[in-house]
C-alpha cells in the first residue's frame, strides 16, 4: 500500500479513535509516575530497593524524555525535604510557604533548589555519574522533552502536541503540586509523625502510591507505602512484579509490631526496642486510649469554670493533637497558656499530658544509654499504673505486651 502523506500529516503513524488518544495519554503519563515513585523516590532517594541496571536506565531515559529532571537533583531535593521538613530550609513545605505557593509554583521551587550546589553536594551522593549522565542527560535537558514532542507528533499527528503538553504537566501538577502541597496540608494520618504529612486518599493509584504520604514519612526507607489493609500502593505492586522477574530486590520494609498475649511484669529491653521502633504507632495509640478520659475531664472542667472562662478551656480536637505529639505539638504562646490553665485546674489532664511528653522523650534521648532508657520506661509504667487513671494504666499494660 502506498504511503499516504495526507493521512500521516493529519493522524501520524498511529491513527486512533478519540478514546484511544485518552488511553495512550494515561499510559504514557502513568509510566512517568512509575519512574518517579519506583526509581527516583524509593530506589534513588531512600535506597529501599535495588533495581536491575536495565530497568534503572530505562527509567532514567524515560524521565529525560518526559520531565528533563536529573536523578541527582531530584534525589538531593527530596532528601533535604526529609531532613528539614516543615522548616524554612524545607524546599517545598506548604506549612512554611503556603499551600497555594507549593501547589501552583512547585516546579519553580524545584528549579530554584536545584541551583543550590550545597544541596546537591550534601544530599545528592550515590546518584548516577556515568558518561551518559554527564554528557547527555545533564547537558541536554530540554532536548529530551523536545525529542518526546517530535515522537508524539510523528506517532499521533497534531494531537500529539496535546498529548505531549499533558505529559509535561503531569509531574508538576501531581507530584510537585499535589504530593508536596496537599500531602502536607490535607488528608488523614495513620502515624503521629513530627511533621504535617498526610495520606491524601487510601488508594495510591493515580500517583502510584505517593498518595500515602504520611505512611512514607513514618517509614521513609520502606519500599512499601501502604500500611492499612484498605490502602492500595500500586507502586508496590509493580515492585513485586519486578522482584518476581528478578529485576528488583527489596531491601527495606516497615518493622512489624509483635504483641504478646500477656503483659510482662516489667518492661524489658525488647519492649523498649519495640516502642522506639514503633514510636508513631505508640503515639497514635496513646491519643486514642486517653481520648475518652480527656473528654470527660474537659466536660467536667467546663462545668467548673463557668461560661465566662470557657475560652480558657482547650477543645478536644486541639488536646488530642497535643497528645498525639504530631505536627503542631510545638505550642504557640496562646495555646501554651490555655493548656497550662487547663492543667492547673485538672490533675488528670496534667498527668495525661506530662506522661505523654515523657513517653516522647524515650525515643528522643539519643545520648542516654539503653539501660537508662529502660529504667525510664519501667518507672513510667509503674507511675502510669499507679496514677488512678484507668485508661492510662491499661495503656501501660498494653505497652508491656510489645515485643
Amino acid at each position: 500500500m502506498p504511503f499516504d502523506v495526507l493521512s500521516f500529516v493529519a493522524h501520524g503513524l498511529m491513527p486512533l479513535p478519540w478514546w484511544g488518544y485518552i488511553v495512550v495519554t494515561l499510559v504514557l503519563t502513568h509510566i512517568t509516575i512509575a519512574a518517579v515513585t519506583i526509581y527516583l523516590h524509593r530506589h534513588s532517594a531512600h535506597r529501599a530497593l535495588d533495581l536491575h541496571p536495565a530497568i534503572s536506565h530505562f527509567f532514567r531515559f524515560w524521565l529525560w524524555l518526559t520531565t528533563g529532571m536529573l536523578t541527582k537533583e531530584w534525589t538531593a531535593i527530596h532528601r533535604k525535604h526529609h531532613a528539614k521538613c516543615e522548616t524554612v530550609d524545607d524546599p517545598h513545605s506548604p506549612q512554611v510557604r503556603g499551600l497555594g505557593t507549593v501547589f501552583f509554583q512547585g516546579t519553580e521551587l524545584y528549579r530554584a533548589e536545584a541551583k543550590n550546589q550545597e544541596t546537591l553536594d550534601k544530599y545528592g551522593r550515590g546518584t548516577p555519574d556515568d558518561w551518559i549522565e554527564r554528557n547527555v542527560y545533564s547537558r541536554y535537558g530540554w532536548q529530551g522533552v523536545g525529542l518526546m514532542l517530535a515522537i508524539d507528533i510523528m506517532l499521533f499527528g497534531p494531537i500529539g502536541a496535546t498529548i505531549w503538553a499533558v505529559q509535561m504537566a503531569w509531574i508538576p501538577v501531581l507530584a510537585a503540586g499535589v504530593v508536596n502541597g496537599v500531602g502536607h496540608f490535607w488528608g488523614y494520618r495513620n502515624f503521629a509523625t513530627g511533621d504535617a504529612s498526610t495520606n491524601i486518599v487510601p488508594w495510591g493509584i493515580l500517583i502510584g502510591g505517593e498518595e500515602l504520604h504520611n505512611n512514607h514519612h513514618a517509614f521513609g526507607s520502606s519500599a512499601k507505602l501502604s500500611a492499612q489493609w484498605y490502602e492500595v500502593d500500586l507502586g508496590w505492586g509493580y515492585i513485586r512484579m519486578l522482584e518476581a522477574l528478578g529485576l528488583a530486590q527489596v531491601k527495606k520494609l516497615p518493622p512489624k509490631l509483635q504483641i504478646a498475649r500477656t503483659s510482662k511484669h516489667v518492661p524489658d529491653m525488647a519492649t523498649l526496642e519495640a516502642i522506639i521502633a514503633h514510636r508513631y504507632v505508640v503515639a497514635r495509640a496513646y491519643a486514642r486510649s486517653l481520648k475518652e478520659a480527656c473528654a470527660t475531664e474537659l466536660a467536667a472542667l467546663r462545668e467548673r469554670v463557668g461560661h465566662a472562662e470557657l475560652s480558657h478551656v482547650p477543645s478536644m480536637r486541639r488536646l488530642k493533637g497535643w497528645l498525639s505529639g504530631g505536627h503542631g505539638a510545638a505550642l504557640r504562646d496562646p495555646e501554651r497558656a490555655t493548656l497550662a490553665r487547663a492543667m492547673d485546674r485538672s490533675k488528670a489532664l496534667a498527668t495525661i499530658y506530662s506522661m505523654r511528653q515523657e513517653l516522647n522523650a524515650l525515643w528522643e534521648r539519643s545520648t542516654d544509654s539503653s539501660e537508662q532508657l529502660l529504667a525510664r520506661l519501667q518507672d513510667w509504667c509503674r507511675r502510669a499504673e499507679d496514677s488512678g487513671i484507668a485508661p492510662l494504666a491499661q495503656f501501660s499494660l498494653q505497652l508491656k505486651r510489645y515485643a
